[in-house]
C-alpha cells in the first residue's frame, strides 16, 4: 500500500488519508488519474490489467488497489 500511497503523492498534497477513502468521490483525483494509476500498477507490480478488471471498485481507494494487486499476483502464482 505504501508504494501506491507514494504514487498518489504525485497528484495530491496530503497522502495521509484513510485507506478506504473513495479517491474519486472525494474529488482528490480526476479520471485521468485512473489511467495513470492503471499503468502504474501494471508497471510497478508486473501484472496485466484486463478488461474484466476495469471496475472502479478495484481502484477507488488505497485498500482497493492493494487488494486488487495482491489478488492478481496470487492468481498468477
Amino acid at each position: 500500500m505504501e508504494k501506491v500511497r507514494e504514487f498518489l503523492g504525485q497528484f495530491i498534497s496530503d497522502t495521509n488519508i484513510d485507506a478506504d477513502l473513495n479517491l474519486f468521490e472525494s474529488g482528490l483525483v480526476t479520471s485521468l488519474f485512473a489511467m495513470q494509476l492503471l499503468l502504474y500498477v501494471e508497471e510497478e507490480f508486473g501484472i496485466q490489467v484486463t478488461n474484466e478488471d476495469l471496475d472502479v471498485k478495484n481502484f477507488q481507494s488505497l485498500n482497493a488497489v492493494t487488494d486488487f494487486v495482491m489478488n492478481k499476483i496470487a492468481a498468477a502464482a
